[in-house]
């Protein structure tokens, strides 16, 4: 059963962006192929392992899949951070996970944002991907205010097979991406 968003990039969104941008074929058309969400706990993990369990809790329940914990790369005396420390988690949302969680996020979790208008169309970075900060977990209703140790940001990468920006953006906007608009 696919999702409904699915069907709407099926029927309504990929013949929009084949007239717009004259593709040939339906394969052409930009998709998106994964959704990446991240949350970084930087050296705070090391210093309570339980902010680690509570980001992997969090992520747990707005992705509905188990997130991979990130360890540092290369040590940095600065941040006091040790290579292989773990700092952050992180999950890759594919198929059916990830439009459920698209369709979540636009429609349930931008709409709860404080003074909400918009997300900036220039989070592009040039190969037509989006990234999306967001600065609290509690904008997804499925997280409990109570049940919380404390406000945590993260990051929302939405891979696509754009060949540029303005595909990516276009693909977007017909799926329902909230963008800014331009200020006059």
């Amino acid at each position: 059963m696919a999702h409904r968003l699915q069907v709407r990039y099926r029927q309504e969104t990929v013949p929009q962006l084949q007239q717009e941008f004259q593709l040939r074929n339906t394969m052409e058309a930009p998709r998106i192929r994964k959704v990446v969400v991240n949350v970084g706990v930087g050296k705070e993990s090391a210093e309570n392992a339980k902010v680690l369990d509570a980001a992997v809790s969090d992520m747990s329940i707005i992705t509905g899949q188990k997130p991979v914990v990130t360890k540092a790369r290369k040590s940095v005396a600065n941040f006091k951070l040790r290579e292989g420390r773990p700092i952050g988690v992180k999950v890759t949302l594919r198929g059916e996970r990830m439009w459920s969680f698209l369709d979540r996020l636009m429609n349930v979790a931008l709409p709860r944002v404080r003074d909400f208008r918009g997300v900036p169309p220039e989070a592009f970075d040039g190969r037509g991907n989006f990234t999306l900060g967001l600065r609290e977990q509690l904008v997804f209703p499925e997280i409990d205010y109570d049940k919380i140790d404390k406000l945590r940001g993260f990051e929302v990468t939405i891979v696509t097979t754009a060949r540029n920006d303005e595909q990516g953006r276009r693909l977007l906007q017909l799926l329902g991406m909230p963008f800014k608009k331009a200020e006059a």
